[in-house]
């Protein structure tokens, strides 16, 4: 050991602090594990999580109008709210907003540089983690970027004509034709036409297409168009052809080219250099440098894409590029205009032409990997400060792109849907899947992680843009618990908005949650994010288990879609794809998704598939109907030496890409043939016309695919997850719905659970309680928005865990007269009787309230005052409870059912239930608040009035 690092343990250790257990965090990275004199056990880094597990936000320093003093107050107000750490994310001054004269300042300047320390040192001062977004907005850019250095993309022009027809027309007409519309247009986009042609329609072989290049004279060019139906295709290059989305001053203007190394290095280097030049290194005080969105809206090229596709795939692609390209649309996405844009081709000319579209896909993915992937984790490391990224996007491999990235990050969005019923044909009508908060691309980025063995994985969480002002709780909760199944271990809200307490009501909002003080919902935002931070705390200490693997058909939507727009796809192939793995974790086993690089790169050992740390008794071909030689291969190896293989809706018959595919197609068919000599391993499955839930079970049961934890009435809004630690294992149930209660009947697997007890670990309190299971045989009860984080250990001594039931007998129903208070958001008070329960928004007067509604009533105790329990029935906001004054409990999510033990006495008791209401009703009443319209009024953002108040019925019960 170094005598720095000796003298900083001992100095640590001799403090006291450790004999205490209560050092600060910054402490424990002092004493390393294996030389530390105390160690946390598991339980304890749960119930009193350190700032580190805590939830962070991305902070928008919304147009980098910045001060000190502000800074500091926001930091401050976060850290009481429970938040561990922030995202600096210059970006943008919100449009609709008044900035109040206030003066921006300009991104790596010295004066944003200065106040970049200021905060980084008060941060710390409150031991809370920083993060640094590379550059302002997204993707990257500026406007000191050379022409060389700015994003390039290739895109057509389609003229459709009817012959005999002799006609002329501007390049300019085949300019606007082709011009794409993205997102973020920069005006300083210029135009080069690569080569014009003219072909039939339909078309079936490339001697059929005509080049009109040399017929272009003055940026015009004449066509004598044959009888029949043509069609005129312009290749357009477009230079600096995107603009910085939502960029702040300093960071504005053309997008980086991420497939120019050189350009990459130039970038990240000069902002590296900017800062530390003048305040020295980053490291420790920045935990990591951040990636945001990768929406680089479909950039293709650079200088030397072409020659790079020749060395990689072995022929020519630039003849055939004006028919493996799409026309383009918003986020860079293929649009729908592909069916009727393009000329319709033959069988054999669209074989050709997807097999080319796929080599081309993988070309890109391949050099931006290499040279803005791999390139930006170097900076990092050389900068001593981890990287942490959004790894997809279009063009990127899904799994691979999050392989070197030390925090891979997933995405998670608040949005209406969440916590109701949806069909499967609703969920799989739009591709942005109703009634999931976690996007299709958090099981992929999460099966990255675990793929090398990496715990902490992050996830842009809440993100916002329809359900702003509407922040309830409840639909939080639900989110993010659908956020942790997906694998998610550590929330980055997002987000919260640099706003100084005097700004103009509500104050500056990019987007994203009103995560403010001035929200209703603030007073009582730590209890969600302690309940997250215990989560995060303790699943970093853990590993998600999972024993099977899915492989989706990338290669062949790649082939025929082109790659997407993860996480907002035009299209997801097939359109089920994400029902498989939900499926398989609500009937009690766990997948990963792999790759066939993942595949390829396996061993096979006793009839596993092993990679890494990873290993999987099962493989899932979700409609892959294209494969490398090797990974065919490898399956083969698989199957063969006992592993099993089911292939959903499709044998594998083909290969990837163009270059000599006859005989590489042979040879996948050939060892499909060798596969299907295992007929009992190498399974053909037709996918369920409906219900893939009870599709899956009828497959576990059938095929033995034992799982280890068995449910017996499997539901689709219940859904669960397990980890282990080499001391314990963990399970976490999960209840989407916030209309369902459920009560389940599981069995733990035996061997999972041998010579170990059973605990409730509650992350909403931090407590845990003995479980009753006999042979491995548990009912729980699973409320509204409810989850249950149930852990075997060695444990033997503590409380037993203690049920709230609904019901009970000597029931007392209030359906007298309730003495109500309205204690509304605008500061005004209104007190009314109510005969009856109900609504809020039903009732005229007060379907737009926002604020404090507190109910008064009493009832009567005769005899015994033990065991009773208070029942609110439905309830719309958080609400806390009080029982003669004395103070019965908040709750915000789910069943709320009180304990009344020690609040009542025989006689008369007095009830006082108070609940907070979301703001959105009030929101849309504010006409002439610009921003508030904008959120909760105008166009798609007109939102529905939200349910508020106590709805019932109310109940009051002894224990059975």
């Amino acid at each position: 050991m170094k005598r720095r690092e000796f003298l900083k343990q001992t100095s640590v250790a001799a403090s006291g602090l450790v004999l205490l257990n209560v050092l600060p965090s910054y402490a424990y990275g002092m004493l390393k594990i294996g030389s530390s004199p105390y160690r946390k056990s598991l339980f304890e880094i749960f119930s009193n999580p350190e700032n580190s597990y805590r939830p962070f936000v991305r902070w928008w320093w919304n147009g980098d109008k910045i001060e000190k003093a502000e800074l500091a107050r926001e930091l401050r107000v976060l850290k009481d709210a429970g938040i561990g750490g922030v995202e600096i994310n210059p970006i943008s001054f919100p449009l609709r907003t008044d900035d109040m004269g206030k003066t921006s300042v300009d991104w790596l300047s010295d004066e944003w540089i200065d106040l970049l320390k200021f905060t980084l040192e008060e941060a710390k001062s409150l031991d809370m983690t920083c993060d640094l977004l590379v550059g302002t907005g997204f993707p990257m850019g500026g406007d000191f970027l050379e022409k060389e250095e700015c994003s390039q993309i290739v895109v057509i022009a389609v003229k459709k004509l009817k012959g005999p027809l002799t006609t002329e027309f501007s390049l300019f007409d085949l300019y606007k034709e082709a011009d794409p519309a993205i997102t973020s247009p920069y005006s300083g986009r210029t135009m080069e036409m690569l080569e014009v042609k003219m072909v039939p329609d339909p078309l079936n072989h490339m001697d059929e297409v005509v080049n009109l290049s040399d017929q272009i004279k003055n940026g015009i060019i004449k066509v004598s168009v044959p009888k029949g139906e043509y069609a005129v295709y312009g290749l357009v290059k477009i230079e600096r052809f995107m603009s910085v989305i939502q960029g702040a001053p300093g960071g504005m203007g053309p997008v980086l080219n991420h497939y120019n190394v050189e350009a990459v290095k130039k970038y990240l280097n000069r902002m590296s250099d900017a800062i530390q030049q003048k305040i020295g290194p980053l490291a420790p005080n920045i935990r990591s440098f951040f990636i945001d969105s990768l929406e680089t809206e479909g950039t293709n090229w650079n200088s030397d894409m072409m020659s790079e596709f020749k060395k990689r795939r072995g022929y020519d692609l630039y003849p055939y590029l004006p028919f493996v390209l799409f026309k383009i649309g918003g986020m860079g996405n293929t649009t729908g205009q592909n069916i009727l844009y393009p000329v319709k081709t033959g069988p054999e000319f669209k074989k050709m032409i997807d097999r080319m579209r796929y080599d081309f896909e993988l070309t890109k993915a391949e050099i931006f990997e290499e040279r803005f992937v791999h390139t930006f984790v170097q900076w990092c490391k050389d900068n001593k400060i981890k990287s942490r990224a959004q790894a997809y996007g279009r063009g990127y491999f899904p799994l691979e792109g999050s392989f070197d990235i030390d925090i891979p990050e997933c995405e998670t969005w608040l949005k209406y849907g969440i916590g109701e019923d949806v069909t499967e044909e609703k969920f799989m009508q739009y591709p942005w899947h109703l009634g999931r908060g976690n996007t299709m691309i958090n099981k992929l980025v999460s099966s990255a992680a675990h793929l090398k063995d990496k715990k902490l994985i992050s996830s842009e969480e809440l993100t916002n843009t329809d359900m702003v002002f509407n922040e309830a709780l409840e639909i939080l909760k639900i989110v993010g618990d659908q956020s942790t199944i997906s694998g998610v271990t550590h929330p980055v809200f997002h987000g919260f908005n640099y706003s100084p307490p005097d700004a103009p009501f509500p104050g500056w909002i990019t987007y994203g949650g009103y995560f403010n003080e001035k929200n209703t919902i603030w007073p009582y935002f730590k209890h969600y994010t302690d309940y997250r931070a215990r989560l995060s705390a303790v699943l970093q200490q853990a590993t998600m288990f999972a024993n099977i693997a899915l492989l989706a058909p990338f290669a062949d939507q790649w082939s025929e879609y082109g790659a997407q727009n993860e996480p907002f796809p035009v299209v997801v192939s097939p359109a089920y794809q994400a029902l498989i793995w939900e499926s398989i974790h609500q009937n009690g086993n766990a997948c990963d998704y792999v790759s066939e690089r993942v595949i390829t790169g396996s061993e096979v050992n006793k009839g596993f598939l092993v990679y890494g740390k990873r290993k999987y008794h099962t493989l899932f071909l979700i409609e892959v109907r294209s494969l490398d030689i090797s990974t065919a291969s490898k399956l083969h190896e698989f199957v063969s030496g006992g592993g099993r293989v089911f292939c959903i809706e499709a044998l594998p018959e083909k290969s990837t890409g163009w270059n000599n595919y006859e005989k590489r197609d042979l040879e996948v068919q050939e060892w499909i043939k060798k596969m299907q000599a295992f007929p009992d391993r190498f399974i053909f499955l037709r996918k369920p016309v409906s219900d893939f839930m009870s599709w899956y079970k009828g497959i576990q049961e059938k095929y033995m695919l034992t799982p280890y934890v068995k449910i017996e009435e499997p539901k689709t809004f219940i859904t669960q997850v397990r980890y282990q630690t080499d001391k314990a294992e963990l399970f976490l149930f999960v209840n989407s719905s916030s209309k369902h209660d459920a009560s389940l009947d599981i069995a733990f697997d035996k061997e999972v659970i041998k010579h170990k007890k059973p605990w409730l670990w509650d992350a909403v309190t931090g407590q845990r309680f003995r479980l009753e299971v006999t042979d491995g045989h548990l009912r729980i009860d699973l409320g509204t928005a409810d989850s249950k984080l149930i852990v075997f250990d060695h444990e033997k001594r503590g409380d037993l865990w203690k049920f709230n039931p609904p019901t009970g007998k000597n029931t007392k129903e209030f359906n007298n007269t309730w003495n109500v208070e309205f204690r509304h958001y605008d500061g005004s008070v209104k007190k009314e009787e109510l005969n009856h329960l109900t609504d809020l928004k039903e009732l005229p007067g007060y379907a737009n309230f926002a604020g404090t509604i507190i109910y008064r009533n009493t009832f009567n105790v005769i005899g015994d005052a033990s065991e009773y329990f208070l029942n609110l029935g439905s309830v719309y906001g958080i609400c806390e409870v009080y029982v003669n004054g004395k103070v019965a409990g908040t709750k915000w999510f789910g069943q709320r059912i009180y304990a009344l033990d020690g609040l009542l006495h025989e006689g008369m008791n007095g009830i006082e239930i108070k609940v907070v209401t979301v703001m959105v009703n009030y929101m849309k009443t504010l006409k002439d608040n610009t921003v508030a319209q904008y959120w909760t009024n105008l166009k798609k953002k007109d939102q529905p009035l939200q349910s508020i108040g106590l709805v019932g019925p109310v109940t009051v019960y002894q224990k059975k």
